[in-house]
């Protein structure tokens, strides 16, 4: 007999049974795979001794991962018996489902897709278990030797030994888990074809991309469905164009272009962020975005960051366009010998940065290649780490709730790609572990997910229609104070003590922070934000006067209003308003000259109706006094 403790509880059973069968004792209905001594592994292993564990369903990220990659080899097992002559490529899990690449000689058509997916319904409704197989490299060769993109990732995993995953007839290089069988795939939908470069090289061949979702019930997929819908309306491309806020064109692809009216509320992010980042007791920075080689090679950029990088060549010699602020910072704090009593130092900056993406990844505002980093930098003592995050995660609480976003944690460790010793990453991770503890918030843990020089904190925030995107990150460095040899005097008088690093974002970039508050918000700013608040239209021409008079009192009292006087019907020009998300339509004629009056009306239709013209005013300046 073998004991297996499971949260709370400890209980016997028969050395040699599966996690499974564990499952099924305990009445665990919606366990897809279990978590042993901190490794997810299928539902069939066998439990040979005393352990603990975990089980995991579609509620957690891991089991979603597991879920939709069994999804995507459903799929590419669905392809195979279609197209016979497809060859196969890699089938990973994303964000918000799953998409296989395949080597085609003719791309898949719509048509195809609804093919696939009455396929997928036969494997799915047969239960086909997924059958873990570990061999030797050679014998992997042998099994999926008609596969010239599996041989090749076979030859790059060297003399390791191969895991594949047997489903009848469909075999499929995978390192897994999966879930026990095909007919845990539920509910599903393939919703989109895309092209993509083998590795992500352009040099390599194109291949083709399908695209899908899965879920355990189809109440859950019709509820995804809706959302789409959903998105669709709020898509922050359609939006920019339609209110005029930003556009991206060809000459430019990924450096996107501000209108006045996006400027507009890009500015004003920015002057929310120095206000509050003042009271906060931060100072501000502005950094070159061209510096020497030797400065990216000194802080590691250029071995473990170069791909996604720009160069130059100044006087024969390298330079790069900045990636990141924080080289430039740490030469700014260089300049002077600092004392322990200055720390913490808390040092900010909206810094213009340049990343190198892939074509196909662009996206809007979400992927760019150039944007606003709302950077900031807090050098401090080891006594301090625990406050100083604290502080972050308050002061970003402040800020996310200004726009009505919530959001969660997730504390991100060593990645395999990394600098610095095994002891600066334990305490560093250890030092966010316990700021977290200490906040008194729940989060999650990303194992080898943090950044190159250091564990991190990210914000995941949720907007209106439920969707999560992360923004914020504080990232805990001890490897670059190394680096740059940041010292500070401390009460021994001596200039030798190493501070640690902190650094941090909070919209993460003000061009994708944007992007997400124009869906957020379906491009209805509120009034603080708005780039136009009022709008006042006119009867007829000889009421212009009187509207413009309106314009100016309200403009004297700080309020962005425009007038629209033109000679078209009043209902073309409320619909116009409407449409441009205005969040207050204000109509004058006979009657509001004569009495000084304006009628008003909303945004959604709502008719408030005359109101005195000062009144009016009052109230509007009343509203914004609650933001």
């Amino acid at each position: 007999m073998i004991k297996i403790s499971i949260g709370k509880k400890t209980l016997e059973f028969d050395k040699g049974i599966s996690a499974g069968d564990v499952a099924k004792a305990v009445g665990d209905d919606k366990a897809l795979v279990v978590k042993i001594n901190g490794q997810i592994k299928d539902l069939t292993t066998k439990l040979t001794a005393d352990t603990t564990i975990e089980f995991l369903g579609f509620d957690s990220k891991e089991g979603k991962e597991v879920f939709r990659h069994s999804a995507s080899h459903v799929m590419a097992q669905a392809i195979k018996r279609i197209f016979p002559d497809v060859k196969l490529t890699i089938g990973p899990a994303v964000e918000d489902g799953f998409y296989y690449d395949f080597d085609t000689k003719e791309p898949f058509t719509p048509e195809d897709l609804k093919k696939i997916q009455k396929e997928m319904h036969r494997i799915i409704k047969k239960k086909i278990v997924f059958e873990r197989i570990e061999l030797s490299s050679e014998d992997a060769k042998k099994k999926l030797k008609k596969e010239p993109y599996k041989l090749e990732m076979i030859d790059e995993l060297g003399d390791e030994q191969i895991t594949v995953y047997q489903a009848g007839e469909f075999c499929d290089l995978c390192k897994g888990p999966h879930v026990p069988h095909t007919g845990y795939i539920k509910s599903y939908k393939l919703t989109k074809l895309a092209g993509a470069y083998w590795r992500g090289n352009v040099k390599n061949k194109q291949l083709q991309r399908v695209y899908g979702v899965a879920f355990p019930s189809k109440e859950e997929l019709k509820n995804y469905l809706n959302l789409l819908e959903e998105a669709k309306k709020r898509d922050h491309k359609m939006l920019g164009k339609k209110l005029k806020l930003f556009s991206v064109h060809e000459e430019g692809p990924g450096f996107p272009f501000w209108h006045p009216k996006g400027l507009f509320i890009f500015n004003k992010l920015m002057e929310v962020w120095r206000e509050e980042h003042r009271i906060a007791g931060y100072v501000e920075i502005k950094t070159p975005i061209i510096l020497s080689r030797k400065l990216w090679e000194q802080s590691g950029h250029w071995k473990n960051y170069k791909e996604n990088m720009y160069f130059t060549k100044i006087d024969e010699e390298d330079y790069a366009i900045k990636p990141m602020n924080c080289p430039g910072g740490m030469l700014m704090y260089n300049e002077q010998v600092h004392s322990y009593k200055e720390l913490p130092m808390r040092v900010g900056e909206i810094g213009l940065v340049h990343r190198h993406e892939l074509s196909g990844v662009l996206n809007g505002l979400f992927r760019v290649r150039q944007f606003h980093q709302d950077d900031a930098h807090i050098y401090m003592t080891h006594a301090q780490i625990k406050d100083e995050i604290i502080n972050v995660i308050n002061l970003t609480e402040k800020l996310y709730s200004m726009f009505g976003l919530t959001y969660h944690m997730e504390l991100s460790t060593r990645p395999e790609k990394s600098i610095g010793t095994d002891e600066q990453w334990e305490k560093a991770t250890n030092g966010l572990k316990e700021a977290l503890e200490s906040s008194g918030q729940e989060y999650l843990i990303n194992e080898g997910d943090g950044a190159f020089y250091g564990p991190k904190i990210d914000f995941h925030i949720k907007d209106a229609i439920g969707r999560t995107w992360q923004c914020g990150t504080i990232q805990l460095d001890m490897a670059q104070p190394d680096n740059f040899d940041l010292t500070y005097m401390g009460e021994d008088g001596e200039n030798k003590h190493r501070p640690v690093m902190i650094h941090r974002t909070i919209f993460g970039s003000f061009e994708r922070f944007i992007g997400i508050l124009i869906e957020h918000y379906a491009g209805k700013f509120p009034l603080w934000l708005s780039p136009v608040q009022v709008k006042i239209l006119t009867v007829a021409d000889k009421f212009k006067d009187y509207a413009e008079k309106i314009a100016q009192i309200y403009d004297d009292a700080g309020l962005r209003v425009e007038v629209d006087s033109r000679s078209q019907t009043l209902n073309k020009k409320v619909r116009e308003a409407q449409l441009e998300n205005v969040n207050y339509i204000l109509v004058v004629g006979e009657n509001e000259e004569k009495n000084k009056t304006v009628t008003v009306r909303t945004r959604n239709n709502e008719i408030k109706g005359e109101k005195k013209t000062d009144d009016f005013k009052n109230e509007l300046l009343k509203e914004l006094q609650k933001n």
